[in-house]
């Protein structure tokens, strides 16, 4: 006859825990999702690159520019099943970058593939250079 043996580890345990939906009904503390991005000029055209697994890009995001500012929003959505493991991070999220100076927001184009989210921005040229506003005494 064989005997299995369950091997227990307190520290799996406890970070599990965590994950987990608490009594309160809220995620743990610093598991809400986030999207990671990766960001370069490659060829003078600003590329950046953001995970986001299990996602339907044509429902599920949504890219804004404001002045300088790009945004990505969306949701990753659950499927409600019962589960062992719950390691995944459900839940909208949003990330807001600076684009760098010269970067030509109205030609952006964006491609969804293997997960990953890729932004093309053309860069044109330096754009406009920082200048120094004089104060005045009133």
């Amino acid at each position: 006859m064989a005997t299995t043996l369950t091997r227990r580890n307190p520290i799996a345990d406890m970070l599990g825990w965590l994950d987990s939906e608490s009594f309160f009904g809220t995620r743990g503390p610093g598991l809400t999702p986030y999207v990671h991005i990766e960001d370069f000029v490659e060829d003078g055209t600003y590329v950046l690159r953001a995970e986001m697994p299990g996602i339907d890009p044509d429902k599920d995001v949504r890219i804004d520019i404001d002045g300088d500012v790009l945004t990505i929003q969306g949701e990753r959505r659950e499927e409600k099943k019962e589960r062992n493991r719950h390691e995944f991070h459900y839940g909208s999220f949003s990330r807001s970058l600076t684009l760098p100076r010269g970067a030509d927001a109205d030609k952006i184009k964006a491609e969804y593939k293997d997960g990953v989210l890729e932004l093309r921005v053309p860069m044109d040229g330096e754009g406009e250079a920082p200048r120094r506003i004089e104060v005045q005494h009133g």
